[in-house]
């Protein structure tokens, strides 16, 4: 098949929501569709050990959230998918805003019970900047939930979208009879007992025929064609640009659970959803038809398998092939690497793989080489946009609690942070070590991993900061930067590149020292000019 045919055949996409919409659950039953999976894993009941499929960390599998994003691929109607499930919880936000730099397009999932909720509203308002084309799937449809066209209102105002539905729910809750598929004018009716494959769809190509009645009664007839015709009259016709744009995005209704709305979905999604689009790097804009490699490590995770303690840096590739065993350029070492086992993925199985495209995200073995936000090429210095570190909200310091187990404390902390789940801060004064983190349940996390996957305990102490500033003087060698070095010399540290970092107690501090000392810029996020 030519290079152009396998861009134009790959779909990479993220999936995003509030915890507990059900995204993790979707994931499974695309992955079940795409024939990637025999079984759904038991998501909803922690207490199964099966765990969801795309949850392979074991703290994961016990507290039934995501912590990190896993990557999936498999082949659907000889499309190549590429699923990021990211997750939900707001403590995990960084891992996810990131992968958002590895998609071309998302699917937002949301309960019919609560609607829009916080954490959604601040990914998709991510998604809205960086203009990725977006999928709404309204999950839970056997549940009691909010009427339909009130939640597509609250999708509209809330998130400031313009929807259009590709599918509308035949009752809800107790009385839900099924879906008609506005895409491919069909009925797909709803069974309890549906947790296969459900292959009962009834082509119905005019609503107005009597057939109508004798599939799924009067009233419920009478309603969807009244629900049908108001449809159009207040929504706008699917307009695939205007999606692709970020104008327009297209909604679905279904229950994930039991595997229903889920082929509508992915069927649909395969024609409209964006191939590979060009990424701005901070030269130019780069194209995927481009002949030469380009890609970007936006993600690190130590420890796939425990028992090798491997490390795999996932690279994104933007253009050109990623060929097994060719020497490509790692832009900030300015040294040539070449890869022999580069990994695909499927959850917890990889394989390696000697050509990957556009699209495609590719695990590198790493031993230290790699930062969230590299770049490799084939030779042209560049890199991508758009990958900062974000100052934590949350600060300890971090205590060794077994000095036998330094040296492995130390090798864990080193690795976790490379994964960018936290950053690590130590101070000029002391040398002592403090984690910030976005969220205080990945204290949680780094604590378990420590111990389960490096055999180090550590303690915590806390540490009373409001935000960490990366500290840029306009003239490092300045009268104002000794002086501002001298007084807050208690509050300096470094973090683990080495750049200066001024941990500021309040906001009322950041104002005073942005005032006293005006020459000393002080930034949010490590990524400055």
């Amino acid at each position: 098949m030519s290079f152009l045919k396998e861009i134009e055949r790959r779909r990479t996409f993220g999936i995003i929501s509030h915890p507990d919409a059900g995204k993790t659950t979707l994931t499974e039953k695309l992955l079940l569709f795409g024939g990637a999976i025999q079984e759904a894993g038991a998501v909803k009941n922690n207490k199964i050990k099966k765990g969801a499929t795309s949850d392979f960390m074991e703290i994961e599998r016990q507290r039934g959230i995501s912590v990190s994003t896993s990557v999936l691929a498999f082949i659907y109607k000889d499309k190549k998918i590429n699923i990021l499930d990211t997750p939900g919880h707001k403590d995990f936000a960084e891992d996810t805003f990131r992968t958002l730099t590895a998609v071309d397009s998302v699917i937002v999932v949301i309960d019919v019970a609560k609607g829009v909720e916080e954490q959604t509203e601040k990914l998709v308002a991510v998604c809205r900047m960086r203009k990725i084309p977006i999928l709404v799937f309204i999950n839970k449809l056997d549940r009691e939930g909010k009427d339909a066209f009130d939640l597509m209102d609250e999708v509209e105002q809330k998130l400031g979208l313009t929807v259009t539905p590709m599918s509308f729910p035949i009752g809800m809750g107790y009385d839900f009879q099924g879906i008609y598929n506005i895409w491919e004018k069909n009925i797909n009716l709803f069974s309890s007992d549906s947790r296969k494959n459900i292959d009962d769809v009834v082509a119905i190509s005019d609503v107005q025929s009597p057939e109508l009645e004798k599939i799924i009664g009067q009233k419920p007839a009478d309603e969807l064609r009244e629900n049908l015709e108001l449809l159009t009259e207040v929504y706008p016709p699917f307009d695939r640009q205007d999606y692709l744009d970020g104008k327009l995005q297209p909604v679905f209704f279904g229950s994930a659970l039991n595997n229903f709305g889920v082929r509508e979905l992915l069927d649909c999604f395969v024609e409209i959803a964006p191939s590979p689009r060009p990424k701005e790097s901070e030269t130019r804009l780069v194209n995927p038809t481009e002949e030469k490699l380009s890609g970007f490590v936006f993600k690190i995770h130590a420890n796939m398998d425990p028992k090798h303690r491997d490390r795999l840096a996932f690279v994104k590739i933007v253009s050109g092939t990623f060929e097994r065993n060719k020497p490509y350029l790692h832009v900030r070492q300015g040294k040539n690497l070449k890869f022999s086992s580069p990994n695909a993925f499927f959850a917890e199985k990889k394989e390696i793989v000697d050509i990957s495209y556009p699209g495609d995200i590719v695990g590198l073995h790493d031993t230290g080489n790699f930062k969230i936000g590299d770049t490799l090429t084939e030779g042209e210095q560049m890199s991508f946009k758009g990958i900062p570190s974000f100052s934590p909200e949350h600060f300890r310091y971090i205590n060794n609690a077994d000095p036998l187990k330094a040296k492995q404390l130390d090798k864990g902390i080193d690795q976790l942070m490379d994964e960018g789940v936290a950053q690590l801060f130590t101070l000029e004064m002391n040398n002592r070590k403090i984690i910030g983190t976005v969220g205080a349940l990945q204290y949680e996390v780094i604590q378990y991993r420590l111990e389960h996957e490096y055999g180090a305990k550590c303690t915590y102490e806390n540490f009373p900061v409001h935000k960490a500033c990366w500290v840029k003087p306009t003239d490092p060698k300045s009268e104002e930067f000794k002086e501002f070095r001298r007084i807050k010399q208690k509050f300096l540290a470094h973090d683990k590149y080495k750049q200066l970092v001024f941990l500021a107690d309040s906001d009322f501090t950041i104002q005073m020292t942005q005032s006293k000392f005006p020459n000393v810029k002080l930034f949010f996020t490590s990524e400055f000019d």
